[in-house]
């Protein structure tokens, strides 16, 4: 092993504002900055878009969440309607969550399974969406951004963090229950986004204990293929 300085030791190690800075350059963040590009980008395209058209069609209609839309075999919708915002509150609300569990969760989870994550809870939150209201149309990075806070907040969890000093526990906790007193808030959304997110990240957390973390992504991708079965079968109701 070798004898060390003990100056040394801490001159190698960051301080706390060094860590701040990196976790505000997002550093490791790569899946998180991408994702929130994206959502800001369809947002901006989208807005445009649909105020150049005329008449009573728009674009975040055509890719905002509809059962029977579904039904008919328009199964983007199940993702696309990820990325459809109806205000800059709404983006602006589901991006700096985004953030912040990025900041936590993809540093220790990496790039790969933080997407697989988010992409998972998306459809999970499609799919609760589509049960409790398939004729609505419904928008929003919700469903997705509640699947990867309930990640971050299993995996804080069984690190020994007490469930109310997780942060994103009662964030979610608050949400949830504004949910059934605030108009048009999709609860399915909501609830299936978690329940997914929970689900996949806890298929993941078995995979690496048993040293097999490949099986992570299977697990994963049965919570997703579940999500989509469950969504095409309440579409048409």
């Amino acid at each position: 092993m070798g004898a060390q300085c003990v100056e040394c030791v801490h001159a190698a190690e960051p301080t706390t504002a060094e860590i701040v800075r990196r976790r505000w350059r997002g550093d490791h963040m790569l899946a998180t900055k991408t994702l929130v590009a994206i959502n800001v980008v369809a947002y901006l395209y989208i807005t445009l878009a649909d105020r150049s058209r005329t008449g009573t069609g728009s674009l975040s209609r055509d890719l905002a969440l509809y059962g029977p839309a579904v039904h008919n075999g328009e199964w983007w919708r199940l993702l696309s309607s990820s990325i459809v915002h109806y205000s800059i509150l709404h983006i602006l609300f589901n991006m700096l969550i985004l953030w912040q569990v990025g900041m936590i969760l993809e540093p220790g989870a990496g790039k790969a399974r933080f997407t697989t994550l988010y992409v998972v809870s998306v459809l999970g939150g499609s799919a609760g969406a589509l049960v409790l209201t398939p004729h609505a149309f419904t928008g929003g990075a919700s469903g997705g951004v509640f699947g990867v806070a309930a990640a971050a907040t299993l995996v804080m969890h069984r690190q020994g963090t007490r469930f109310w000093d997780t942060g994103f526990g009662p964030l979610l906790l608050i949400n949830l229950g504004l949910g059934f007193f605030v108009p048009n808030i999709s609860i399915g959304g909501h609830i299936g986004g978690l329940v997914a997110g929970t689900l996949a990240a806890e298929a993941m957390l078995q995979a690496r204990k048993a040293n097999q973390p490949a099986l992570g992504y299977v697990g994963a991708l049965f919570v997703g293929g579940a999500s989509v079965l469950l969504a095409f079968a309440v579409a048409g109701a």
